[in-house]
């Protein structure tokens, strides 16, 4: 569990004869086959269990956002009304290999959800997860489609299709896909606006087009993550007794995911005028204030212990990004101590004390911002 925070930041452009070189396609694809802890991974999860989902308890807010995703509000956005050509080969080659990486990351994630919603919607029988599965899917195929593009038009796009057998699968039970995605799709949803925002107001620093698409992209997260949370509010079990416990490991595995893999990408940052730090724990209190309205506790992110317990962790992965493939006993040590201290360090944040949070009587989610 420890490790979350502590996966070696691929460089995927290290083959390059020159450092300011562009990666090559085949270079991309070993990058989106990476498995780490920090990259994106292929789920699967028990399709009988689906099917025995009732959610009768939220039925009247249920075909409502349902009614609302089948009129699929962005099918006309995603079309590029900027010419992309040429952008990326243009950056400097430090913020160049940091947005690629950003991009491949992102479309992966996208494509893995898409593939793990499309088998659901295939094998279920349930007719309300056959229906909302087929939407999530369109939507995130379209997300993954749109980067793609953008890689494209640098002539470094990938042919999707190769992830699905690249890519190692994982068992993730159905609760457990239901608490993962939701906030995956909620801290995305804080990603997107936070910076799509923050462009608005900086229109100099919006260095490549694709930003522009930010808003309707968190709009697509958004109504994403109502449909998980209306999921997780039909079984009131899943927020009750040790699921407690689960709500709080993922949020931390969330958090300081995000935590370690945005400060890894500092040109990017530097490029956009967001101060990373800052920036990462504005998403955190816009995804709080999200996920009182479905879980019944939250982590005070602004309170100093946790946020010196953040920047622990990483140190920590730094450490053993500068230990990682060098040989001899003193480096294996030093591995195996920063992982131990992440250990250490991801059991001091699980532990720290949490707010309690009375789940609202009306289950009808409001986008916070």
């Amino acid at each position: 569990m420890s490790s979350i925070a502590l996966a070696r930041r691929t460089d995927f452009i290290a083959e390059a004869v020159h450092a300011d070189a562009m990666p090559t396609a085949d270079q991309l694809k070993r990058e989106a086959t990476q498995e780490t802890v920090l990259s994106p991974r292929f789920y699967t999860t028990d399709f009988e269990a689906l099917d025995r989902i009732d959610v009768a308890l939220v039925r009247d807010e249920w075909d409502g956002l349902m009614r609302e995703m089948e009129a699929d509000p962005n099918r006309y956005h995603f079309k590029k009304k900027e010419k992309f050509d040429g952008i990326i080969e243009r950056l400097p080659p430090a913020l160049r290999k940091e947005f690629i990486g950003f991009l491949v990351s992102s479309m992966t994630s996208e494509f893995s959800g898409c593939i793990l919603y499309s088998e659901i919607a295939k094998r279920t029988k349930n007719p309300d997860m056959k229906r909302l599965m087929k939407m999530l899917a369109r939507d995130e195929s379209r997300h993954a489609g749109f980067i793609n593009d953008s890689l494209k038009d640098a002539g470094i796009g990938i042919e999707l299709s190769f992830l699905t057998k690249a890519k190692a699968y994982h068992y993730f039970s159905p609760k457990f896909i239901f608490y993962a995605t939701y906030l995956s799709e909620k801290i995305g949803y804080a990603r997107y606006i936070a910076i799509y925002r923050h462009l608005e107001k900086h229109p100099e620093n919006r260095f490549h087009p694709i930003f522009g698409w930010f808003e309707n992209w968190c709009n697509d997260e958004f109504r994403h993550g109502e449909a998980l949370a209306l999921l997780i509010r039909a079984d009131p079990k899943l927020t009750q007794g040790i699921n407690k416990l689960w709500i709080r490991f993922f949020l931390i595995a969330v958090y300081t995911t995000m935590y370690v893999r945005d400060h890894q990408r500092p040109e990017l940052h530097n490029a956009l005028g967001i101060d990373i730090t800052q920036y990462d724990y504005e998403v955190f209190r816009i995804c709080t204030e999200i996920s009182r309205q479905t879980f019944p506790l939250t982590f005070d992110t602004d309170a100093p212990r946790c946020r010196q317990l953040m920047e622990k962790m990483r140190g920590i992965s730094e450490r053993l990004d500068a230990a990682r493939g060098k040989p001899g006993l003193g480096a294996r040590l030093t591995r195996f101590g920063c992982t131990a201290a992440a250990g250490w360090t991801f059991l001091q944040l699980f532990t720290m004390r949490t707010q309690k949070n009375a789940l609202p009587q009306n289950v009808r989610l409001v986008p916070v911002w």
